[in-house]
């Protein structure tokens, strides 16, 4: 064989070995978007949270809130108190 047939079939050779590749991840593709498609379809609906009422003058953001920054400022002491 001379160069040029090496050259030649090794050009074919990773066209070959690139096509599969390029076909295998086309179909891996296509199979995760059919799977997803049928996992959404038979999954269970998110249940919806309840609502819950509004107190007169006190809305619950703002006690959460309260709480979030009550805790920030206990860590912040205690992470201080430890250097």
């Amino acid at each position: 064989m001379g160069e040029n047939d090496l050259i030649i079939e090794s050009l074919r050779l990773m066209g070959i070995g690139m096509g599969i590749v390029f076909s295998f991840l086309l179909l891996l593709i296509g199979l995760l978007r059919v799977m997803s498609a049928v996992a959404i379809r038979l999954a269970p609906a998110e249940p919806q949270p309840p609502q819950m009422p509004l107190t007169a003058g006190v809305s619950p953001a703002s006690s959460a809130d309260d709480d979030v920054i009550a805790v920030i400022a206990a860590a912040i002491g205690r992470y201080r108190a430890r250097r």
